[in-house]
């Protein structure tokens, strides 16, 4: 049976407002919590990006659910040893708690050092070593590597969870599905798209989880939503690989402007129509998803919680 979390947006929300949320998806019937991993915002007007190690710190304090990043990029900003050290440290809080879930990037955040943007074969091909590199440091001991893209010299990890932190593999298109089939402890994305569960399943992940996430915008107005969700989330309906290459806020806000209000709401569901947001969730579990979670766009948080608490989940659990 499919469960449901809730999806913690750095983008949106400063650090304690996102604590808070996550407080309020355990009392409402979440399950487990995801949380973005930025440099940068999409556009200056989502207007945060907080340090998500710093939150889950935090979040470790604050609730009992299990945590994983939607996604971290191992390769260029943060090194694939300084991520796994803060992976193995988050574990370490979270009793175990936690999956680090991670992608190949974008130039959004990963271009801010001054390095090259690569073409997508060639972060595929990083995001690989990187995951081999952190796995041996998981396991515990003294790690030497002299890879095509990474050199790593004595390093080991003293703060460790007792069993090494799961990798989950973000992709959204065929050659990335299957890199995470080969290499990954699940399937993470953003499309219930059945047909790519089946090729990650096909590509060596077989039975391992396959997990989604979805944005709505919960409000009694649904016109005042819609115009949320387009401000705010025009930038996800950009095509092809422009989300993966513009370099700056400015930028995503000058090709937001190409994405017309109709296009956001086809795709994201918005206003309180109980039917709406059970079906905008159960496209998941239909698809073959083990767990989805949803993102409330907006300041409009506590409404939403009791919203799903009282009507939406247990609708799903029946």
């Amino acid at each position: 049976m499919t469960e449901y979390g809730y999806f913690l947006s750095c983008e949106e929300h400063s650090p304690s407002a996102l604590v808070e949320q996550a407080r309020m998806a355990e009392q409402a019937g979440f399950t487990s919590l995801w949380i973005s991993d930025h440099f940068h915002p999409w556009t200056g007007e989502q207007g945060q990006s907080p340090f998500v190690w710093s939150v889950i710190g935090a979040l470790s304090e604050a609730t009992s659910l299990p945590v994983q990043t939607a996604v971290t990029c191992p390769t260029i900003r943060m090194n694939p040893v300084v991520t796994a050290q803060a992976a193995a440290t988050s574990a370490v809080l979270l009793d175990g708690r936690f999956r680090l879930g991670v992608g190949s990037g974008e130039a959004l955040n990963e271009h801010i050092l001054g390095d090259a943007w690569p073409q997508a074969s060639v972060r595929l091909e990083m995001l690989e070593e990187a995951v081999q590199v952190m796995r041996l440091l998981f396991e515990g001991g003294q790690v030497s590597h002299h890879g095509k893209h990474y050199t790593v010299e004595n390093a080991r990890l003293y703060t460790v969870p007792d069993e090494p932190v799961p990798i989950d593999v973000s992709a959204f298109g065929p050659a990335a599905t299957e890199v995470a089939g080969r290499i990954g402890d699940g399937l993470l994305t953003t499309r219930p798209d059945a047909e790519a569960v089946e090729r990650f399943r096909r590509s060596g992940g077989g039975q391992k989880p396959v997990v989604g996430g979805v944005k709505v915008c919960w409000g009694p107005d649904r016109e005042a939503a819609e115009v949320t969700a387009h401000r705010l989330w025009a930038v996800e309906q950009l095509p092809g690989e422009l989300p993966q290459v513009l370099p700056t806020p400015a930028h995503f806000e000058q090709a937001a402007e190409l994405v017309p209000r109709e296009r956001v709401t086809a795709k994201v569901t918005c206003g309180d129509d109980v039917e709406e947001h059970v079906a905008a969730l159960r496209a998941y579990a239909d698809a073959g998803f083990d767990r989805v979670h949803v993102s409330q766009i907006g300041p409009e948080q506590r409404g939403f919680f009791d919203f799903y608490r009282t009507k939406v989940l247990p609708r799903l659990a029946s």
